[in-house]
């Protein structure tokens, strides 16, 4: 279906994801290049290709499918031939048993030829959904040809023919079956594959849906028959050593899983829900080695104020940030670093998340009395040199490492503050005197993590005015001479690929910033100076700060200005 210019223009104005300039601009320009619109946006704009389908689908009256974000059902999958799939260029992504609809994706939502053919075929009812033809293409050999779908599918098959009635006595004797222990093996393999931190395995009303989270975000990736829930949880939990029977509280487990050279050690956490209880799995590689400062994303001054303050002999030094925001890792590299025979380090974590050969890593155990605060108390009878504690959360922890960092150890930890110079004030809430804090504090680092561009569909692009305004502004006398003299700036994005999941981003790398407490932020402790003060003096101290480090990142072509402002915007 041919669409107006000016209607698809109007449209995406409307939805604000062009402005009113650049639409008429693009209006005359396609033109001028005898292009369709929908081509000539595709080719020679920024905008995605999610969004102009999006809006052609409203136009159109019809309903949209992102084939990225959503999860191909093997059920679905099962129901429509390969050859016919690529034939149509369609692509089956969801079953609805209750009213026995399968949802497809395709370039022509209007076709009423395919939809009479396939509900023939099928003998169920047909719905299709605008979808964007490469993603089908791509969707199509993922679903047929490899990750997840074919062998759960064909698990599936297996499980359905020897137990068509899902009785309650079933289950039990089912957990053992190899098509649960298949489809088991089958999601645990493709996080591994697919460089996941964690798995969530998810009851809803009807059915089971698996999200992984890739690069920090959480993906849906499979939709699987709510029959098999109960099978599914009580297979991982006994390869966790927990109790299958007992489905009203929380449970914690491990265990290890191999593939090929990969070893993972998983956490696992069970909670009841309403429609049934969810399993998370946290992903811990045992090969793969801890990586480097410099590979974290550690450079410049910033790298410097940092080895300054680790090679003192005494002190503390805290790193802040929320949950997942990779502070533990930062650690680890930190300790690698300082990991020697002739220095005697200890830590104490919940849990120990990297084993570490030449540390002796203690986890603590509230129930058996081992918290953060009474073993900090026995690491000091241990003759360390260097105490890792995993986190400062109440008063007597606070104040039992400024005690251990008096009395000449390096002591690191970890915060929840949202940047640098508020962990100063928070310490001071904990119950540490301005006096204290200020003669043991070191260096405190706040970071963030963002997604890397995929290297592989990495393309360049001339940032909009709005944007390149934005970034003189937030760097200032740190933006680079080069772009001084008005020069335009050419940023990178990922276009999206097979070797990316079609998200554009690949890997993760931190943002930092190092607050150096020199001796006039000492003396801004002592006085209880605002965060916001302390922040402005290390400024002029040459302080760079998280949203700097990540606009410096994306001048260099490592990550996308929307992953920093996602990560980084706390004002």
């Amino acid at each position: 279906m041919n669409i107006p210019p000016k209607l698809l223009l109007d449209e995406l104005v409307q939805s604000e994801t062009v402005a009113r300039e650049d639409a008429n601009r693009y209006e005359v320009t396609s033109l001028q290049k005898n292009l369709p619109i929908q081509e000539y946006l595709y080719q020679f704009t920024n905008i995605s290709r999610t969004a102009i389908l999006k809006a052609l689908a409203k136009i159109q009256k019809t309903a949209f499918v992102d084939l990225t974000a959503s999860p191909i059902d093997p059920q679905a999958v099962g129901y429509i031939p390969e050859s016919i799939a690529r034939k149509y260029k369609i692509i089956p992504y969801k079953f609805d048993p209750k009213d026995d609809v399968i949802y497809l994706g395709t370039t022509e939502p209007f076709n009423t030829e395919i939809i009479d053919f396939l509900e023939k075929k099928t003998g169920k009812r047909i719905v299709l959904s605008l979808a964007d033809s490469d993603e089908i293409i791509k969707s199509i050999a993922m679903a047929y040809t490899q990750g997840l779908s074919p062998e759960v599918k064909d698990a599936l098959k297996e499980y359905k023919s020897e137990s068509a009635t899902n009785t309650l006595e079933k289950i039990d004797a089912s957990i053992h079956e190899a098509p649960i222990a298949k489809i088991v093996s089958t999601i645990l393999e493709f996080s591994i594959k697919s460089r996941a931190s964690d798995i969530h395995i998810e009851p809803m009303e009807a059915k089971t849906q698996v999200r992984y989270r890739i690069d920090g975000i959480l993906q849906e990736k499979l939709s699987l028959p709510k029959s098999i829930h109960e099978a599914l949880i009580s297979r991982i939990k006994i390869l966790s050593g927990m109790k299958i029977d007992e489905k009203r509280v929380p449970q914690d487990g491990r265990f290890t899983f191999q593939l090929a050279d990969d070893i993972v050690d998983l956490r696992v956490s069970s909670l009841p829900t309403v429609h049934g209880e969810k399993i998370v799995m946290r992903l811990l590689k045992k090969t793969g080695g801890i990586p480097s400062l410099s590979d974290l994303g550690l450079m410049g001054p910033q790298l410097k104020d940092l080895e300054e303050a680790i090679t003192k002999p005494y002190g503390i030094i805290l790193v802040t940030g929320p949950t997942g925001s990779g502070k533990t890792t930062t650690l680890y590299s930190v300790l690698s670093r300082l990991n020697k025979p002739s220095v005697n380090i200890v830590t104490l974590e919940d849990p120990v998340e990297y084993q570490m050969p030449g540390i002796n890593q203690v986890q603590i155990n509230p129930q058996a009395g081992l918290t953060f605060a009474t073993g900090l108390r026995a690491f000091l009878r241990q003759d360390p040199n260097i105490i890792l504690v995993g986190e400062i959360r109440d008063t007597e922890t606070t104040q039992l490492a400024i005690q251990a960092a008096l009395t000449g150890h390096l002591v690191f930890s970890t915060l929840h503050t949202n940047d640098s110079a508020t962990a100063i004030p928070r310490l001071v809430d904990l119950g540490a005197e301005t006096f204290l804090v200020a003669s043991v504090l070191n260096a405190v680092m706040a970071q963030r993590i963002c997604r890397k561009i995929c290297p592989n569909c990495k393309v360049q692009y001339e940032a909009p005015a709005a944007v390149q305004q934005n970034i003189k502004e937030v760097l200032g006398p740190l933006l680079p001479a080069i772009y001084a003299n008005g020069k335009p700036m050419m940023l990178f994005k990922g276009q999206g690929c097979g070797e990316c999941n079609n998200t554009g981003y690949l890997g993760r790398i931190a943002i930092f910033e190092v607050l150096k407490i020199t001796s006039v932020i000492n003396r801004m402790i002592i006085q209880q100076s605002p965060a916001k003060d302390i922040e402005n003096q290390g400024k002029k101290e040459g302080l760079i700060v998280m949203k700097q480090d990540g606009y410096l990142k994306v001048l260099d072509g490592i990550t996308t200005i929307e992953e920093v402002l996602r990560v980084a915007e706390v004002e």
